[in-house]
């Protein structure tokens, strides 16, 4: 049973917070509308923000390097790729240079702003003008300015600066010299109208905005962002934003294209310091050859030698294998010192010549790692500097590499030349054997193995010449683009259903939120349910506000007020009900605070039992602050004068009310110097008595029982207590006097009577005379938090 009394209580709670905020529908709807309207004109006026991606492919040993694509060559050891890291190329992408290079590059620090009524935008790729510079003062990238371009005729425009200082008239493609910019000129440019035809644009106003490359840097870098696809790929996506989506297009697209070309540029540093090497040892190798082979033929003409003895033929062909380990011995030692002289000039850790060390022992393997490490580091340097940790590691690992290739060369030689002493001793016990061979025999063949040594030394640069040329022509990029950039044609900011969506809740939570700190802000009593939940004397009834405060209930009265304070007179009844039946009925009229209306209450409720027949006496006991006189013209004497003259009649002070033919009123009288004595005395008793004999009611205005003890010393006198609350006026933590007095019982058959309500917000009673109708947009933009 209290489980449904409560769920009852609960839904009847519910109802009315529910209901409380839906009195004000129309501040809902009204906020709901301006916040859709703002929402709408931010869309319309806002600059929209578009992404544009593209995806690219960074190249390794797994996934289609160099390697893969130039497998013809594949046995040339020029083409062996390292693996790049996808961390290093993100930051590389990242980078401030690099992206400082693709702003000059693409002059997207130069922007064209189309001036509108409300809003400007950037013309990219629309922009009926184009400023060209033939020669750049030398800080114009490190300042910002804006040049004000209005077209005036087919030929003509006016040059403004940043302050709108006129600068001149000048035509197109004519040079302009600026002290602060340089030498350009503004050039007429076809752009697309709305029927999507080239056509030139005769009137409008442009400004160019010329912003610092560090400035325009900054910019393009906060706006971009590089991830890989998937943790286990080589494959980037690159993003921008940007609110002209041709223009975040061209960015990225450039981006990448500088990218690979500095990557090309960076591999082609070991191809190309080989070239150059080769070529320098060819031009002395064939200064070297030629004199050799010019010796032999002075030597043989000389000698006039023709052909060697056949005798010799056996000897020589014995003799063979090793003059070719000689040769080969002899050769792989000058290309061992040739290197060993390069090793000392090089000083600053650049690139040595790779591919040209006899394959013996491991200074072939040492060169390949040092010249990674160094093209390695030199990358790096591009975005870092030599303070970098990374920078300083490989710098430690260069050196030690660079000695570790010193001391294999020298091993290198040291066995090439034990090599070749072995070789050597050999041929000489062969000599030993063709002792015989005439002296000039034996001296050709000296002069014709340095021929060969030479000849060979000379083939063999100049095939790894060949091998280096193709290299360089070879280098693939160091990327490849599997989605060149595009871009969305809905923008990613701002978001029009997220802006609506955001507008929606905050027009639904702002009236809502100030509705609710009113009201808790609020601690008047406000309706019916306020005083059942805090009070527990009866309720007799609710009287609404009245416009017309001073007049007094007629019986032709149909106004709401009129009803309600009627239906208060029947509900009195019952609190009557135990009266003895030849007396009047008392009913003292009481309230804590003065202006609550009690008089109000008590003059109009005599009024209304008086208009049903029945003999009403109204007496005006708060002696202290009379108000009967406001409502009715009264004479100055009354109650105070009947209780402060002796052997004076009571009857020669009441005044019978005009239109009514009952209605008896007993003035309040002179204001007493002591009116707490004056109601204590006995003739109050002996008055009471009397008049409950002549009148059937007897209604009596009293003070508030908060202020003065005036209405407690009379209470025993009544035989039912009225107590007046004023809606939106008592705090409610007032609310403890009446309680008090009722359970306390000091003030016999209390009831409480709710004045003054609102009929607007739902209390107090849905007939009577009519309200007059006011036009629609005076009660939506009367505003008050209860009506």
């Amino acid at each position: 049973m209290h489980t449904n009394e409560h769920n009852e209580d609960s839904s009847i709670n519910l109802r009315n917070q529910l209901f409380k905020y839906l009195l004000h529908w129309k501040w809902f709807l009204f906020s709901i509308i301006t916040f859709l309207v703002l929402a709408k004109l931010y869309l319309r006026y806002s600059i929209p923000e578009y992404n544009a991606q593209t995806t690219i492919l960074i190249k390794s040993e797994n996934s289609g390097g160099l390697t893969s694509e130039l497998s013809a060559f594949q046995d040339l050891a020029m083409f062996s790729g390292d693996k790049n890291d996808i961390n290093d190329e993100i930051e590389i992408l990242k980078s401030r240079t690099l992206i400082e290079k693709t702003v000059k590059a693409g002059s997207f620090n130069i922007s064209y702003i189309s001036e509108g009524k409300i809003k400007s935008s950037d013309a990219y790729g629309q922009n009926p003008i184009e400023i060209v510079f033939k020669e750049k003062n030398k800080d114009f990238y490190e300042r910002d300015t804006v040049i004000n371009i209005s077209i005036l005729s087919p030929q003509k425009f006016e040059l403004y600066d940043q302050e709108e200082n006129l600068l001149g008239v000048y035509k197109f493609n004519q040079e302009i010299n600026s002290n602060e910019l340089g030498n350009y000129t503004v050039l007429r440019k076809e752009v697309l109208n709305k029927y999507k035809k080239k056509q030139y644009v005769n009137k409008g106003r442009i400004a160019i905005n010329l912003i610092s490359s560090l400035n325009a840097t900054e910019y393009f870098k906060g706006r971009l962002f590089v991830a890989t696809l998937s943790k286990f790929t080589n494959v980037l996506e690159i993003s921008i934003t940007n609110p002209v989506r041709q223009k975040a297009e061209d960015f990225l697209n450039l981006l990448v294209t500088i990218y690979n070309n500095e990557a090309i540029v960076d591999k082609n540093i070991i191809s190309e310091k080989t070239a150059q090497f080769i070529n320098e040892r060819l031009k002395l190798i064939t200064g070297e050859l030629d004199g050799v082979e010019k010796q032999a033929e002075s030597y043989k003409r000389k000698n006039k030698i023709t052909d060697l003895p056949t005798e010799a033929g056996l000897y020589l062909e014995n003799a063979g294998e090793f003059k070719k380990s000689s040769i080969a011995v002899g050769t792989q030692i000058k290309i061992v010192d040739i290197m060993i002289d390069f090793m000392k000039k090089n000083k600053d850790s650049e690139v040595i010549p790779a591919n040209i060390i006899p394959e013996e022992g491991n200074s072939a393997t040492l060169i390949g790692d040092y010249n990674s490490l160094v093209v390695e580091r030199d990358r790096i340097l591009k975005s870092s500097t030599s303070e970098n940790p990374l920078v300083i590691r490989m710098n430690d690992k260069i050196e030690s590499l660079k000695s570790g290739i010193n001391t294999s060369l020298y091993k290198l030689k040291s066995s090439l030349i034990v090599k070749d002493n072995d070789v050597s001793g050999e041929a000489n016990v062969l000599s030993a054997q063709i002792s015989k061979i005439p002296r000039q025999e034996r001296e050709f063949r000296n002069i014709f193995r340095q021929q060969q040594i030479k000849e060979e030394l000379y083939l063999y640069l100049f095939k790894k010449r060949e091998e280096t040329a193709i290299a360089v022509a070879g280098t693939a990029p160091i990327s490849k683009v599997v989605d060149f950039a595009y871009s969305s044609k809905t923008p990613v900011s701002p978001n029009g259903k997220v802006i609506y969506l955001l507008a929606l809740i905050l027009g639904v939570i702002l009236p809502f939120s100030f509705i609710y700190i009113i009201y808790l802000l609020d601690t008047k009593v406000k309706n019916r349910n306020d005083i059942e939940n805090l009070l527990s004397l009866p309720f007799i009834g609710d009287v609404p506000h009245s416009d017309d405060n001073n007049e007094i209930i007629q019986s032709s009265s149909r106004t709401s007020s009129a009803e309600a304070i009627r239906i208060v007179r029947t509900n009195l009844e019952f609190i009557l009900n135990d009266v003895e039946r030849d007396k009047a009925k008392t009913v003292f009229l009481t309230s804590t605070l003065p202006k609550e209306g009690k008089t109000f209450i008590a003059i109009n409720l005599a009024a209304t039992i008086a208009i049903s027949g029945k003999k009403v006496l109204l007496i005006g006991m708060d002696i202290r602050n009379p108000k009967l006189d406001e409502y009715v013209k009264l004479p100055s004497r009354g109650l105070t004068n009947f209780l402060s003259t002796k052997d004076a009649s009571v009857n020669d002070f009441i005044v019978k009310q005009k239109g009514y033919e009952k209605f008896d009123i007993l003035p309040a009288g002179i204001i007493p110097p002591n009116p707490a004595e004056l109601l204590m005395s006995k003739k109050v008793e002996s008055m009471f008595e009397q008049l409950k004999a002549e009148y059937d009611y007897i209604v009596v205005d009293t003070a508030p029982v908060s202020l003065v003890t005036d209405t407690l010393l009379i209470s025993k006198n009544a035989d039912a207590f009225v107590y007046v609350v004023r809606a939106n006026y008592l705090d409610k933590a007032f609310l403890r006097t009446p309680e008090s007095l009722y359970k306390e019982g000091k003030l016999p058959n209390m009831c409480v009577l709710l004045n003054d309500t609102d009929t607007k917000n739902g209390y107090g009673y849905g007939y009577g005379q009519e309200e007059v109708k006011k036009p629609w947009y005076n009660k939506f933009f009367t505003f008050s938090i209860f009506g």
